[in-house]
């Protein structure tokens, strides 16, 4: 659980960034739309790719390379954006910014010996 917790904390402070980096405001409903369908991907890859039952650097990896695309494509998809280079290129920055996070969250984790 505590490894879901600091996961949590790092695709939320992710997005926080990512809105203010666009110049919008922190607010539910931003955090809500940019985290929720990573989120939602994330949750269900994780049971099977041993995310949490067997907690390796591989299995963050595998969790965070399968889980960003195709939750950052559903949230796409659910605004209604369409796919042309301007996505593919948010795409290779959510995902660079984001496995940044992850990998600095996953290592405080290990720091403090909760990993």
């Amino acid at each position: 659980m505590p490894l879901f917790l600091l996961d949590l904390l790092a695709l939320l402070l992710f997005a926080g960034t990512g809105l203010l980096s666009h110049g919008l405001p922190i607010t539910l409903g931003g955090l809500a739309r940019n985290v929720l369908p990573v989120l939602f991907v994330w949750l269900l890859l994780s049971p099977f790719l041993g995310t949490y039952r067997q907690p390796t650097w591989k299995n963050l990896l595998l969790t965070w390379a399968m889980a960003f695309p195709a939750g950052l494509w559903l949230r796409q998809m659910v605004l209604g954006g369409g796919f042309g280079v301007g996505f593919f290129v948010f795409l290779g920055v959510a995902m660079a910014f984001g496995l940044l996070f992850l990998l600095l969250f996953r290592g405080l984790a290990k720091l403090v010996k909760v990993w």
